[in-house]
Formats: structure tokens, C-alpha cells, sequence
């Protein structure tokens, strides 16, 4: 796990100090803006095939039950995977994996013109997924200096919620009747394409933005951070990841970001149900005018997000920690409100909460993963854990239901399970911080 680093992020360090102090956090260097645009059309892709495949397992005829098996297809990737790819990660320089991650991600899409079945052709598109996101993150721990990581995410995670919200809009598009029919007129003379449905049309098309983004990919820059070689035994590397979560765990930096980072996803994912079924019988909202409400919380992340990148430093990141126990204490005020218009500012502001204290702890914990481990190592951690909590919470969420719950009852278990873990963090963090001095690890280099 010990790791050697040359090139630009080298040079970054041997810059004057009078250099490092005038130049400004936000400022980027031009690698990063390939970097946010390959992840921009990968993401795109990624939210708009989900839209596509739900299609497709309908003009199969496929039970409803399916449509949920789609995400957790997907999900399960990242976590049964997750001992693997940070070696893949570390194997090469990390523009080249992205690039490769997202021609597996076409294959996937390709798969679903064959007799693959669609859940089995979306988990092939989780494995590039998996795959490709130890590489994203990673690269910016190469790239940048600590000081810019914060901004760094949050570019990224605006970014990626924008994705989300277009993703889906395009997904949709796509397989309207409109779209579809112009699409299905075109044809190639002399070649029967088996192009007959929307879906499939859909796909196509979102196979070209998964090519445009393997096409930003070529264009990262090589940051000429080098690691060990990687071991390829299975049982060892599984022993590795096993090592690396427990050092993480251990971490006093480490344990309180993971365990944000990981509460945040599952409850993320958790509460795009939640918006969906409180929709449905708090305002009477169909289903199409429901799934405006999960853009609207995703707006309200990416503005949290983009207000944290601004305003909070890496050495102060712990400092955002009240805000997370604010958003769950805010999130059962939804079981108040009976108009569309008053939901609109509300989800905005649970979801700008939610980015405001998420994007500092995502940018502290790729910063003590980066000195305690390699960077593809410390992003497999931390996506195996997140997306386990997903998986997790989501199966709660369903025994919850499972038990003819009200959705009232729902939103107020799960904004107080919220509010307590966030407390319970903060408490940890308040008895390690009696030991040690956190804006001193934050600095701490590994030598």
C-alpha cells in the first residue's frame, strides 16, 4: 500500500511558498475540466440508460419487480467488486482506466441488442462503473494539491448532479413517442440494423455519449503518479482491501468522513423513494410529476455543493458536521406540507444541507485515503461501504413499507435516524479530537 508519486503533483509541492499562498483554491488545473467533462457524459449515460432499460424490460413484457432489480444489478457491482478495482485503478494512469471503464460501459449497452437479458447487461454497465469511479476520484488526489480538494468535489459532484437531473430528462425524451419515431425513421440502406423499438433507439444513442465521454478520457493528462505493482491474486487482493478498510476504520480523520460519506449515500438513495411515494399520497402527484420532485432535491445538492466548494477549506471541513444533523431534523417538516409550491424550497434546502456537508467530507476522506494508502485503494473503500449502506438502507426502506408503515411515519423514522447518527459522529469526533489534533492529521504527510 506504500506508494511513490512523481510528475505534476510532485511538482506541485516544490512550488514557492509565496506561489501557493496567492494562487487561488478555485482555480483549476485544465486536466481537471477534462476530468469533469469525461464524468459529465459518463454520468449522463449512465442515469439516461436506466430510463432506457426500464423501457425495455416493459416492451418485454417483464414482471414490475424487475424495474427495482435494475439499480441494485447495478449497485451489487460496486460492492462485490470492490476489492478488484482499486488495484485496476492503481494498475495504470488513471485516464487510461476511465477510458477503458467506459468501453465496458458501451458493451454493456450493446448487450442488451442480444439475448442478455437487460438486469444482466445493466450489472456488465455497474462493473464499468465500479470500475471507473476509483479512477475519477483518484486522479484529483493526483492532480491537485490538498488545499483545492474540496473545491475539487464540488465542481464534481455539481457536475455529476447535473448529469443526474439531464440524464434522466434525456432518457425520457428519448423514448417518447416523438423522439422515438424520428429516431426509428432513419435507416441504412441495404442493412437491417434491428433497430425496432424506442428502447433501443434510446440505447444507441446513449451508447454515442458513453463514446464521447471515452473520447474526454484520452485527453486527462498523465499526472505521473506511479504505484507498485499490483498484485493479481484474488485472495490476496481481497486480503488488501480488507487491510485497507481497516485502516480507514482506524483512522480518526478516516472513520468520521467514511461514516459520513456512507451515511449520505444510502440515505440518499433511500430518499429518492421517499420523494416519490410522499408525492404520490401527500399531493396527489403522478408519477411523471413525482420524479420532478427527486430533480428538484438534486438541484438543491448541487447548490449546496458548488456553496461548499466555495466557502469551506479542507482544515475546516470537520466544522460542517452540524449541518447534517439539521437536514435530518428538517426532513420530517415534509409530513407538514399538503402544495407542490411549498415542497419546491423545501427539498432545494434538504438537498443544498445535504451537499453543503457532504462535499468537504468526501474531499477529507480521498485526502486520508491519499496519505495513508494509494488513491484507487482509499475510493474502493470508500465505494464499497457507501453502496453497501445503500443496499441496506434501501432493504430497510422496503421492510418499512413491507409492514404498511405510513409514509409519514417513514419520513420521520428516517430523518430522525439521520439526526441521531450525525450526533452520534459528532460525539466520536469530539472524544478522538481529545486525543489527537485534527488539523494537524489534516496536514500530516506520509512519508
Amino acid at each position: 500500500m506504500a506508494r511513490r508519486q512523481t510528475g505534476q503533483a510532485a511538482h506541485e509541492s516544490g512550488k514557492p511558498a509565496l506561489e501557493r499562498r496567492h494562487e487561488s483554491p478555485f482555480r483549476m488545473k485544465r486536466g481537471f475540466y477534462t476530468i469533469m467533462a469525461a464524468q459529465f457524459f459518463s454520468s449522463l449515460a449512465d442515469n439516461a440508460l436506466l430510463i432506457a432499460a426500464i423501457a425495455l424490460l416493459i416492451e418485454m413484457h417483464a414482471p414490475e419487480w424487475m424495474k427495482p432489480l435494475l439499480k441494485l444489478f447495478f449497485t451489487v457491482s460496486y460492492v462485490m467488486l470492490a476489492p478488484f478495482v482499486g488495484a485496476l485503478a492503481d494498475s495504470m494512469p488513471k485516464g487510461r482506466v476511465m477510458f477503458v471503464t467506459n468501453l465496458v460501459k458501451i458493451v454493456g449497452c450493446m448487450l442488451m441488442f442480444f439475448t442478455i437479458h437487460p438486469l444482466l447487461a445493466y450489472g456488465v454497465v455497474g462493473f464499468g462503473a465500479a470500475a471507473y469511479s476509483p479512477a475519477k476520484y483518484g486522479i484529483l488526489t493526483e492532480l491537485l494539491p490538498p488545499e483545492k480538494l474540496v473545491a475539487a468535489n464540488g465542481w464534481i459532484e455539481g457536475t455529476t448532479v447535473g448529469s443526474i437531473i439531464l440524464g434522466t430528462v434525456l432518457g425520457g425524451a428519448l423514448i417518447s413517442p416523438t423522439v422515438a419515431g424520428t429516431l426509428l425513421a432513419f435507416d441504412l440502406p441495404l442493412v437491417d440494423t434491428g433497430i425496432d423499438t424506442p428502447a433501443e433507439s434510446a440505447i444507441v444513442v446513449i451508447a454515442v455519449f458513453y463514446a464521447i465521454a471515452a473520447a474526454f478520457n484520452l485527453g486527462i493528462p498523465d499526472t505521473g503518479a506511479r504505484y507498485p505493482q499490483q498484485a493479481r491474486n484474488p485472495f490476496r487482493l481481497v486480503r488488501e482491501f480488507l487491510g485497507c478498510c481497516r485502516v480507514l476504520w482506524r483512522d480518526k480523520l478516516g472513520q468520521i468522513s467514511l461514516a459520513v460519506t456512507t451515511l449520505f449515500w444510502g440515505a440518499g438513495a433511500t430518499l429518492q423513494f421517499i420523494v416519490l411515494d410522499w408525492a404520490r399520497h401527500a399531493l396527489g402527484l403522478p408519477l411523471s410529476r413525482a420524479a420532478i420532485l427527486q430533480g428538484v432535491v438534486a438541484l438543491g445538492i448541487a447548490v449546496g455543493a458548488v456553496l461548499a466548494a466555495r466557502v469551506v477549506r479542507l482544515r475546516d471541513s470537520l466544522r460542517v458536521l452540524p449541518v447534517g444533523v439539521a437536514m435530518g431534523l428538517v426532513v420530517p417538516t415534509m409530513t407538514l406540507v399538503s402544495s407542490e409550491w411549498v415542497a419546491f424550497p423545501l427539498l432545494v434546502l434538504v438537498g443544498a444541507m445535504a451537499g453543503f456537508f457532504v462535499v468537504p467530507m468526501n474531499a477529507l476522506l480521498q485526502h486520508r485515503g491519499h496519505v495513508l494508502m494509494s488513491a484507487g485503494h482509499s475510493i474502493a473503500v470508500q465505494n464499497f461501504n457507501e453502496n453497501l449502506n445503500i443496499l441496506l438502507m434501501l432493504g430497510l426502506y422496503s421492510l418499512l413499507l413491507r409492514l404498511e408503515l405510513g409514509v409519514n411515519l417513514v419520513i420521520v423514522i428516517f430523518g430522525g435516524f439521520v439526526a441521531l447518527t450525525m450526533i452520534a459522529v459528532m460525539r466520536l469526533h469530539a472524544a478522538n479530537q481529545r486525543v489527537f489534533d485534527s488539523v494537524a492529521l489534516i496536514g500530516q504527510s506520509k512519508h
